[in-house]
């Protein structure tokens, strides 16, 4: 069996520990890597040892224990990490969205027609499958799903034939039938 790799750690544990209490949880689990193989400097400790004592994988203390050999505690220090995506859809466009979704008027029948009504009136391209995660993350949309009205009923229509209706459809009578329950 091989010998553990033995590496000289200049800082000493109270210094790694300060710099790793200013650090995030990326960078803080690099330095708990050095602060072990510190304490085991003389003796050496193995990194499947390293990796049950820190919970690092023991592919990436290799990587750290080389990182620290060729460019020191600088590098340990550095996550490499530029950014986040910028997002699918702007703050404008997110909202035309939202709005076009929540308004019970809009006649959309689908994520389809979403999908083309926002490349045809504001140029706007993105694929199909990327649409329909984005609305369903951020809206809540389900596709399919019944409306609560028609899209083009006219409410005042409505208000009248319900004032036309013969009183005893409106209130159901109380009487009992043979069937009914006792």
């Amino acid at each position: 069996m091989a010998h553990p790799k033995k590496i000289q750690i200049k800082e000493s544990i109270k210094e790694l520990k300060a710099i790793q209490r200013k650090q995030g949880e990326l960078l803080s689990k690099r330095l708990a890597v050095l602060i072990e193989i510190k304490k085991h400097e003389k003796t050496g400790i193995s990194k499947r040892a390293l990796s049950d004592l820190t919970g690092v994988n023991h592919n990436s203390i290799l990587k750290f224990q080389n990182m620290y050999l060729t460019s020191g505690i600088n590098s340990m220090l550095k996550h490499g990490r530029i950014g986040f995506k910028k997002p699918i859809l702007s703050a404008k466009e997110h909202k035309l969205v939202e709005n076009k979704l929540k308004d019970p008027k809009n006649g959309l029948q689908g994520y389809v027609e979403l999908h083309q009504w926002l490349e045809k009136e504001y140029g706007v391209i993105i694929k199909y499958n990327t649409l329909l995660k984005y609305s369903r993350k951020h809206f809540g949309s389900k596709i399919k799903v019944a409306r609560k009205s028609h899209v083009n009923k006219d409410v005042a229509e409505v208000d009248a034939f319900k004032k036309s209706l013969v009183k005893s459809v409106k209130t159901p009578s109380l009487k009992r039938t043979k069937n009914s329950k006792k």
